[in-house]
């Protein structure tokens, strides 16, 4: 799912690209979600308060695997805008190594406007699963 030749700002810039193409939000919306459907299957066995990301208002789960120099991340949600944001986070996070994860910054949510249309709960669940990312990397870092 993510371009490992790509950088993390490169993504950001790719996704600020993709999302000026649409006029309005509902377009935007439409999008993510499709993103969100793109997400590969999740197993069913990792649906567990384990790897549940507490803080947001769905439920979002999220698996790290591999180690400090490459770390990879699946995730999904039982909601469709959110399965989409999770799309995004992984395109910027998954695949790079946990020093580039922690060091990055999502400057893409406030390139598309995200910040300005998501609900509070879906901002603060989105707050919350890249701050689980960043801990999974800086624990990989030791």
């Amino acid at each position: 799912m993510t371009d490992t030749t790509q950088t993390a700002h490169d993504a950001q810039q790719q996704i600020a690209e993709e999302f000026g193409f649409f006029s309005d939000w509902t377009e935007r919306y439409q999008y993510l979600i499709d993103l969100g459907k793109q997400l590969p299957a999740f197993p069913e066995a990792s649906k567990t308060d384990e790897w549940r990301v507490h803080g947001c208002q769905s439920m979002v789960w999220l698996v790290p695997s591999g180690d400090a120099a490459k770390m990879h991340f699946d995730a999904a949600s039982d909601s469709a805008i959110v399965s989409g944001l999770l799309a995004l986070l992984l395109r910027v996070y998954s695949d790079r190594s946990a020093a580039d994860i922690v060091a990055t910054e999502p400057e893409f949510i406030q390139a598309i406007g995200l910040a300005k249309h998501l609900s509070p709960t879906r901002s603060n669940g989105l707050a919350a699963t890249l701050a689980k990312i960043k801990s999974y990397a800086a624990a990989a870092l030791g």
